[in-house]
């Protein structure tokens, strides 16, 4: 099946490319409020954070088809010590915003691939109450739903076509509110190099419980293009919004190396670039290789 692929880098608050009540399925993860070690001070405030994500939502809203999900991988983000409640905010916000809050899955990652905080060695030192700081292990995926599905709108040769191997389903245990899942670390030998990509497993779960052959995914958040890749994979269409033009590459040759071993497997590519975009990468790069330095030195 010929797939077609649609990268816009600019702004997804606004949507302008999308049709409304087009898109069947959003897969995508924000960018987590100022992270100190992926986007240090992005954002000017915590309250500007989650008004870019309200109207990111409200954009969403138009555009997702009726009874159609969204699904968000995020999380509380800790900074110089203040946890920013990112989960729950987001919940609060959608909910707003006029979509059914359907469920929760908390995805936990092997307790050796922990990236950054290792805040629990605090009680090591200061053996005392008060002292616990946990490290996370887990992040997790909302799920949205704008309104009722209509079961009855999907044709049978489509239904059969997107059928769920229950076999991988109960294998992999899908059906469990908690996915055991090894995170993809932003080392340099990797595509993700520097960029906060979540697993392919992620979009490849979410795409099959959620969406049919042949439909639209998107992601407002398209980073290094994780969710386009999978779509293609699984002979979905995808559309993709990035503010940061540094990652076109990255995205291109993500989506290219998709190969299903099958003679149809082609796709269309378009690229559209607005004039808001952005070089981030480079400059976001250097801010945490400082702030890396300093606290080296400052352990020294």
């Amino acid at each position: 099946m010929k797939t077609s692929h649609k990268l816009i880098f600019g702004d997804s608050e606004d949507m302008r490319e999308v049709e409304g009540h087009s898109v069947h399925l959003v897969v995508t993860s924000p960018p987590y409020f100022n992270a100190p070690f992926d986007y240090p001070d992005l954002f000017d405030s915590y309250e500007a954070y989650l008004e870019k994500m309200r109207k990111v939502a409200r954009e969403l809203k138009r555009v997702v088809a009726l009874g159609r999900v969204v699904c968000i991988v995020c999380d509380d983000t800790l900074i110089e010590g203040r946890k920013y409640p990112v989960v729950a905010d987001l919940t609060k916000i959608y909910i707003g915003e006029g979509f059914i809050y359907r469920d929760k899955i908390i995805w936990v990652k092997p307790e050796g691939y922990i990236r950054i905080s290792r805040r629990s060695g605090v009680i090591l030192q200061h053996p005392y109450p008060m002292y616990f700081y946990p490290d996370n292990i887990q992040e997790t995926i909302l799920i949205f739903q704008n309104g009722k599905f209509d079961y009855n709108s999907i044709d049978k040769a489509t239904r059969e076509g997107s059928r769920i191997d229950v076999t991988e389903y109960q294998r992999q245990k899908w059906y469990l509110t908690t996915w055991a899942i090894t995170n993809v670390l932003p080392l340099q030998n990797r595509l993700e190099r520097g960029i906060t990509a979540f697993p392919d497993e992620i979009a490849y779960r979410l795409i099959k419980l959620f969406s049919h052959v042949g439909e639209t995914v998107l992601d407002p958040f398209m980073g290094s293009g994780t969710t386009n890749k999978v779509a293609r994979l699984l002979q979905r269409n995808s559309i993709g919004y990035e503010i940061d033009l540094e990652l076109m590459d990255v995205v291109k040759e993500k989506i290219a190396s998709v190969d299903s071993g099958l003679f149809e497997d082609e796709c269309d590519l378009e690229i559209f670039v607005r004039d808001e975009a952005k070089h981030m990468r480079t400059q976001l790069q250097e801010v945490i290789s400082n702030r890396r330095s300093v606290a080296k030195a400052a352990k020294k």
